[in-house]
């Protein structure tokens, strides 16, 4: 492996295991609790796929004309990855993007995706997205997270936005999480299995093959630059800590249920 890459991984393992082990996992007990818990991750599963685009428009060319833009690795890798996360299949068989099927799973659980879906019109209205996010009705812990995410696209340096992707998203779901959600959906099999599908696939196909690639785009990247390495690990870093903050929003919440 890469010895910049393996750096990083130790210096955010601490983070990491911060998360894994997140008391948020031992407190989702009811069908409540869940609903709770996707009124808040489904924001990050949203800019997620801002995330993912934002790397597509910088890494290959989305315009026309058309010329070869970058190299033809990281066109390979990006691609790839927008092609699971874009147009996956639900548990029906159905083309579906990752965040419509969360929506289905949502709507399937009894969450409100109200304010999601009014977040996304807002913006494709022309809203300003920072603006959208101070005029919508979401957790604070989400905001936040999102807020990260845009400012990072805005500021358009994709060795950092690999890097946030590759280190701060891909591999957070853990198996803690899916036992307590396989437990769940034996308890309520036509409200969860829709959750429980969307979970799998994100271990799957996100925490194996995509992981990978991921991490070969961000050494692509980053190259033999020191200071690109830095920063990747930097923002990295930055990324655990609103992960942990976006749970920690959810526990707060479903603490007094």
């Amino acid at each position: 492996m890469n010895s910049h890459i393996e750096k990083i991984n130790a210096n955010i393992a601490a983070q990491k295991e911060i998360i894994v082990k997140h008391p948020l996992y031992g407190q989702i007990q009811t069908l409540e609790h869940v609903q709770v818990f996707m009124q808040h991750h489904v924001y990050a599963v949203w800019d997620f796929m801002s995330l993912l685009k934002s790397l597509q428009q910088n890494l290959t060319c989305t315009t026309t004309p058309w010329f070869p833009t970058g190299s033809a690795e990281t066109r390979f890798l990006i691609n790839e990855i927008v092609v699971g996360e874009e147009s996956d299949v639900d548990m029906n068989g159905v083309r579906k993007s990752h965040f419509e099927m969360y929506l289905d799973a949502m709507e399937q659980a009894g969450a409100n995706t109200k304010p999601i879906r009014s977040l996304v019109e807002d913006i494709k209205k022309g809203t300003n997205i920072l603006e959208a996010l101070e005029n919508a009705q979401i957790p604070e812990s989400a905001k936040a997270f999102v807020e990260f995410t845009f400012r990072h696209i805005a500021e358009n340096k994709p060795h950092v936005l690999s890097a946030i992707f590759t280190f701060g998203r891909e591999d957070l779901i853990p198996d803690m999480f899916m036992a307590l959600v396989n437990d769940l959906n034996a308890r309520f099999p036509d409200k969860i299995a829709p959750f429980k599908y969307y979970l799998d696939r994100h271990i799957e196909v996100d925490g194996d093959h995509h992981s990978h690639l991921a991490l070969q785009m961000t050494a692509e990247l980053c190259g033999d630059d020191e200071n690109k390495w830095k920063e990747a690990a930097a923002a990295s870093a930055k990324a655990l800590e609103m992960r942990n903050t976006l749970w920690s929003g959810v526990l707060h919440e479903i603490t007094p249920l």
